[in-house]
């Protein structure tokens, strides 16, 4: 019991090494991997992301194009990020406040064309400027 007293009254002097975390917030640090986020409008749900995440967070369902992830599953990898082809995943340098309930974050997309059908499209279409004219009313071409 004596042998602790010098530590107790050293811990009452000193300055405290921790923070009240939701009253003082440090700063974060310069490439520090944050809250995910999705921008809906660039995304292809591909489902690579689903694939990639090691955490599993992250669904993708193709065919009514909805993104879900669960931010309490995550673990802050990147990885989703690094692999995603239309680079729509992106973390922010911040992360989430502390929360008492469970969110879940999903967003509804607008289903992508193919560029292969948008290419067919175009070669089958007649280019522009080489259709044929309509003739005038009055039966008069050059005017």
């Amino acid at each position: 019991m004596f042998r602790m007293t010098p530590n107790i009254v050293r811990n009452l002097v000193v300055r405290k090494s921790t923070r009240m975390y939701p009253v003082e917030v440090r700063e974060p640090f310069a490439q520090v991997r944050g809250e995910l986020f999705n921008d809906i409008e660039r995304c292809i749900f591909c489902g690579t992301c689903e694939v990639k995440c090691p955490s599993q967070c992250i669904q993708v369902d193709k065919k009514a194009c909805i993104w879900t992830c669960d931010p309490f599953a995550c673990v802050f990898c990147g990885v989703c990020v690094d692999t995603c082809p239309a680079k729509s995943l992106y973390q922010k340098t911040k992360y989430r406040s502390p929360t008492g309930e469970r969110i879940i974050i999903s967003q509804q997309g607008q289903p992508r064309k193919k560029d292969k059908a948008k290419d067919r499209a175009g070669e089958s279409g007649t280019p522009k400027g080489s259709g044929e004219e309509k003739a005038d009313p009055g039966g008069d071409p050059a005017t």
